[in-house]
């Protein structure tokens, strides 16, 4: 089983480790020796390697799903902020008539309660 090294320093360190140092190393296939552990290095089998990979990807879908519903539930925020500054004016329109409409009936409550009190007068 082939076997990866991970030894905590820089890119640049591990470039220059396995960088080819001559054309003939250029041009030919890499090959397939297993690097030395350095001490205090951390080993990974290629199968740990694999299920790294594996949650890696999973975790760069999971942003991009997250990114895309946040962008979608800011789309349907602003469109229902829109929504209720074109509403607002309705909204105070009806406000107005409702206060009108209370206003009438109590009028009317007060008139029908004269007319029946003046109705019991007569029946005394």
């Amino acid at each position: 089983m082939a076997e990866f090294a991970w030894d905590g320093e820089t890119a640049r360190g591990a470039q220059s480790e396995t960088a080819p140092e001559t054309e003939h190393e250029l041009r030919s296939e890499p090959e397939t020796r297993e690097p030395a552990a350095e001490p205090g290095s951390l080993t990974l089998s290629a199968n740990d390697f694999s299920a790294l990979e594996e949650r890696i990807l999973r975790a760069v879908e999971v942003v991009r799903r997250e990114r895309q519903a946040r962008t979608a539930a800011e789309d349907r925020a602003a469109r229902a902020e829109a929504q209720l500054h074109d509403l607002s004016p309705q909204l105070e329109q009806l406000e107005k008539e409702l206060n009108a409409l209370r206003t009438e009936r109590d009028q009317v409550r007060g008139r029908v309660e004269r007319l029946l009190g003046q109705l019991d007068a007569l029946e005394l």
